[in-house]
């Protein structure tokens, strides 16, 4: 498999990005207990939490032309 600069930048920006629309709402619009809370689970929510990071970062790194 090979590397391509340019799909990762896209890919690199796009994380950054979506990690900070992440913070903002779950450390300020919905707070994280309140998550924990209503789950149940703190392990859920972070899995949860990092695989709204991961897959659509790997969703832009697949599919940006190359």
């Amino acid at each position: 498999m090979q590397l391509n600069r340019r799909k990762i930048k896209y890919a690199a920006v796009f994380f950054f990005c979506w990690l900070a629309v992440l913070v903002i709402v779950v450390d300020v619009v919905v707070t994280f207990q309140t998550l924990v809370d209503r789950v149940g689970s703190y392990a859920v929510v972070e899995g949860a939490l990092l695989l709204l990071l991961v897959l659509p970062t790997w969703a832009v790194y697949k599919f940006t032309r190359e």
